[in-house]
């Protein structure tokens, strides 16, 4: 699978492409945010590593022009305690981040998390679409699209895997540590705001082609998709 990275730390652009080449990976780097947002946009990637701290244009702004035509997964590299880094990369629609400096361990589990959801998603027979309607939304397992009266929801992978979760789970509680586990490949740690973000961008999009609440938020537990009105 192809990844891109997008930091202008050129040694440590040299040490991971090294380290996950050696782990099947086929790595392009750039060094800049405007470089880094023109291979995103012309190339087709598994997976984009996407450091904030960029040269001409910075992460975020790489990110929300990326989401306005791709949902390419993206992995935010996010500075140690910028908890605002981290929560903003997740509202533009990143899938997942991790703090530097970080473990070269830590990051593959993250990057074969995503990859696998991918591999699946190539996997299935997309011409026996199975789907799920609940609560007046749709879901497209095999064509893995979600919609809302013929409106297509345009979710991230994470987002779309997130909402299938708990409409899968419809009138049962799923605990955030379920979610992050089955979504995100990894346990939830301390402090940990990814998946509340996520079901928000989830709920936002929701909300522009529906009116009311469908998913339930359990203060301290986790969520429950409403079955219905």
């Amino acid at each position: 699978m192809k990844l891109l990275m997008i930091d202008d730390d050129t040694g440590l652009c040299e040490l991971l492409s090294e380290y996950l080449s050696a782990q099947g990976f086929s790595i392009q780097t750039a060094h800049d945010g405007q470089q880094g947002l023109e291979l995103a946009l012309q190339n087709d990637y598994a997976l984009i590593l996407l450091d904030v701290m960029l040269p001409s244009i910075d992460g975020f702004e790489v990110l929300k022009q990326l989401r306005q035509t791709k949902l390419t997964p993206v992995i935010m590299l996010t500075a140690k305690g910028e908890d605002f880094d981290r929560i903003f990369g997740l509202e533009l629609g990143a899938d997942d981040y991790i703090a530097k400096p970080f473990n070269h361990r830590e990051l593959l589990a993250r990057v074969k998390a995503i990859t696998r959801r991918i591999e699946h998603i190539n996997s299935l027979n997309v011409a026996t679409p199975s789907k799920m309607n609940v609560n007046g939304i749709t879901v497209n397992l095999a064509a893995r699209e979600a919609a809302i009266n013929e409106h297509t929801l345009t979710l991230t992978g994470t987002e779309y895997e997130v909402l299938v979760l708990l409409i899968k789970n419809a009138g049962e509680v799923v605990s955030k540590e379920q979610i992050s586990e089955e979504v995100l490949g990894r346990r939830l740690a301390s402090f940990d705001r990814s998946i509340d973000m996520h079901v928000s961008n989830i709920r936002k999009k929701i909300a522009e082609h529906i009116a009311g609440e469908k998913i339930k938020t359990i203060r301290g537990t986790g969520y429950v998709f409403i079955q219905g009105e």
